[in-house]
């Protein structure tokens, strides 16, 4: 498999191959590289920034320039096998929306975030005082995009209030996974299987 990000690793990994597949907030296009060419799937991609639009077209994939939080309503009730959302629910205006729009046009939805709760940022808020920048979260909070930050046990709270399946979940620490126990304190990062 192709050097990918942990957490899309893990997803390239779960997809079924030849499915039909939706990245949104797909970046510079390196999963759906992964599953286009390694899994045989009809990768599609949406994703705001405009330069990144640029090279997954220029890749040859098929994205389109658009926002999560605004864009998803065009496309049809079950238009995918998969709906993906990497590393991006944070960044979302609704996340809530968001995820429903995701199980709505997939028949199942891989979800990746940061968890805020991991034991550094914890001990970073403790002792310094200040919000942590991390291998994770690089970036100063006043640059962020992040706008909704959560834990894993905070995501947890909202798939139960909205009726959502998880089908599987995995937790990392850098390329190491975790174990689920104590997951929202040890995992730097998440990734769940969604359904109805």
């Amino acid at each position: 498999m192709t050097m990918l990000r942990p957490d899309l690793a893990v997803i390239a990994q779960h997809v079924a191959p030849g499915s039909r597949v939706l990245d949104v907030g797909c970046g510079h296009g390196e999963l759906m590289l992964a599953l286009r060419d390694e899994r045989q799937c009809d990768a599609r991609g949406l994703e705001i920034d405009p330069a990144n639009v640029a090279t997954c077209v220029a890749a040859g994939l098929s994205v389109i320039q658009g926002d999560a939080d605004t864009d998803l309503g065009f496309y049809p009730d079950g238009a995918v096998d998969y709906a993906i959302l990497s590393q991006t629910l944070q960044t979302t205006m609704r996340p809530r929306e968001v995820l429903g729009e995701l199980l709505r046009i997939g028949r199942k939805a891989f979800v990746s975030f940061p968890n805020f709760a991991h034991w550094r940022v914890r001990l970073s808020l403790l002792m310094g005082g200040r919000m942590p920048v991390t291998r994770q979260l690089p970036i100063a909070w006043y640059e962020t995009p992040n706008i909704h930050f959560s834990s894993i046990d905070d995501f947890r709270a909202l798939v139960r209030e909205m009726d959502v399946t998880v089908e599987d979940a995995w937790f990392l620490s850098g390329d190491a996974r975790r174990s689920a126990a104590a997951a929202n304190l040890r995992a730097e990062h998440a990734v769940f299987l969604l359904s109805r």
